[in-house]
């Protein structure tokens, strides 16, 4: 019928484009619901590994489920997985405006985990400003002395082009800004935290006079809090959708996991048990008075290590220390963890190596780690190369059944971009998506409460009176299961 009526014409396309809006949004949502029941919803990075995680509602009905369930294998976990709704905040990718303020050049600090919060941020930071970002340059001068570069461990062609929509990223300054022709970068270390505010005021203005600005240290330069919602979904991006392995180090990653995943369900347990850390620390309950001088004198050796004084005893105390193997002994077997249960020990080497983990070989025979699962020919390039290994135990711990950090900061910072991951993973990897409270959402997906992570100050009290004979064993089991179980 014809509507020769302006106003009718008017009301007449209001409603097409309401039944338009509306039959979209359907279509929307009949597909990510498609996706969510999917029986192979959870495959794995690159879609090579799969992902198998069982609605467990505590550490105990875990630690059950690795009992009882060990001699399942992979075709049986699909049985395991139940779908709930997961709510997604979607993420609207805009375009970049590449008439760009200047050049920003970053220098990563600290590991693997470290380097990669701080390359969410710095690109992050670029977006804000409108700066053209030159690939971060990775820590070559940290206690590991890794020589990798960013495309050794991540894929650059894959970063560059995945965030081109959100900010302009070179790998390399033009040649007309290289020492070679006299130019010399302004360097500067950003206040710590610091928000949108800091770096439009007291940092933009810098690229007017100086064409290129240098972070020299970037770690924690990023406030966590109180930053724009638009600003939170592009630091999620970079995370989930930017940042990829490179194919050498997927390959290798793919078949740890494989190899794991054949032989029934697996734990991934953080033992942060490694020197520089206690060095770094001041942790040395439990070494001798010779390891002790060993790790000051490591502590006094790095000047940019600011304490250097400190009360080992006190620092454990305070819950700021790693537990020592045989105190995760006694946490792993108060949580219900039996003899058969498969770990996976993702660290680097354990200060006094084989000495030091006899107490947890002894309880626990199926501990692996990648330097046992691998033949030494797969590991010989990648020798004295800690990023690019850890890349490793980052796969590895993503495609586990139960993963426990045993350090706050930056592991503990981990577990949740793996929970993200997880959520990512069933979402195509988190294309066109924010992932707000990612880690809170993956845990009431699993049938979590929370994501439970070790309160290291209780379990060395509890550890304490154990082991001075306050407590029996019955009630110690008891107050670590109670300690972990919201």
């Amino acid at each position: 019928m014809e509507v020769r009526s302006e106003n009718n014409i008017q009301v007449r396309c209001d409603k097409i484009l309401s039944v338009s809006i509306l039959l979209w949004t359907c279509l929307i949502h009949l597909v990510a619901v498609g996706k969510l029941w999917h029986p192979r919803l959870l495959t794995g990075l690159t879609n090579r590994i799969s992902f198998f995680h069982p609605p467990f509602s505590s550490f105990s009905t875990l630690a059950a489920f690795s009992a009882s369930s060990r001699s399942s294998r992979l075709e049986n976990y699909d049985e395991l997985i139940v779908g709930m709704p997961v709510i997604l905040l979607g993420c609207q990718n805009t375009v970049g405006n590449y008439k760009s303020n200047g050049f920003l050049r970053v220098s990563c600090n600290g590991g693997l985990n470290q380097m990669r919060a701080v390359i969410c941020d710095m690109v992050t930071v670029a977006q804000l400003l409108n700066l053209t970002l030159v690939v971060p340059e990775l820590d070559k001068t940290s206690f590991w002395s890794d020589p990798s570069d960013f495309e050794d461990i991540f894929d650059v062609r894959h970063f560059i082009d995945s965030l081109k929509d959100e900010v302009r990223i070179v790998k390399r300054l033009p040649k007309r800004f290289s020492r070679n022709h006299g130019f010399e970068a302004f360097r500067m270390s950003p206040v710590s935290w610091s928000n949108e505010k800091y770096y439009l005021e007291q940092v933009l203005p810098l690229f007017s006079k100086y064409k290129v600005v240098h972070f020299n240290k970037t770690d924690t330069r990023w406030a966590n809090n109180g930053i724009s919602l638009e600003l939170q979904k592009i630091r999620c991006r970079v995370n989930f959708e930017g940042l990829e392995f490179t194919p050498e180090i997927e390959t290798l990653g793919c078949k740890l996991v494989r190899i794991l995943q054949e032989k029934g369900p697996f734990l991934v347990l953080h033992l942060r048990y490694e020197m520089d850390m206690l060095a770094f620390s001041g942790c040395t309950h439990g070494c001798t008075v010779e390891e002790a001088e060993e790790l000051k004198r490591m502590r006094y050796a790095y000047p940019w290590w600011r304490e250097k004084e400190i009360v080992s005893e006190a620092r454990r105390q305070q819950g700021l220390c790693p537990l020592r193997p045989e105190e995760a002994v006694l946490i792993l077997q108060a949580l219900g963890f039996d003899k058969e249960t498969q770990i996976y020990i993702a660290s680097g080497e354990i200060y006094g190596g084989e000495r030091r983990l006899a107490p947890l070989r002894a309880a626990f025979p199926r501990i692996v780690k990648k330097e046992t699962l691998l033949d030494q020919v797969e590991l010989q390039q990648f020798q004295n190369h800690s990023s690019q290994m850890a890349a490793w135990d980052f796969m590895v711990s993503i495609a586990s059944n139960i993963f426990i950090p045993h350090m706050t900061g930056t592991w503990q910072k981990l577990s949740k971009v793996i929970a993200g991951t997880y959520i990512a993973e069933l979402y195509n990897k988190g294309r066109g998506y924010y992932f707000h409270g990612a880690d809170k959402l993956l845990f009431r997906y699993l049938g979590f409460k929370k994501s439970n992570l070790p309160d290291r100050k209780k379990l060395v009290e509890l550890v304490d009176l154990y082991q001075n004979g306050t407590l029996s064993w019955s009630d110690f089991a008891l107050a670590v299961k109670q300690a972990h179980e919201n």
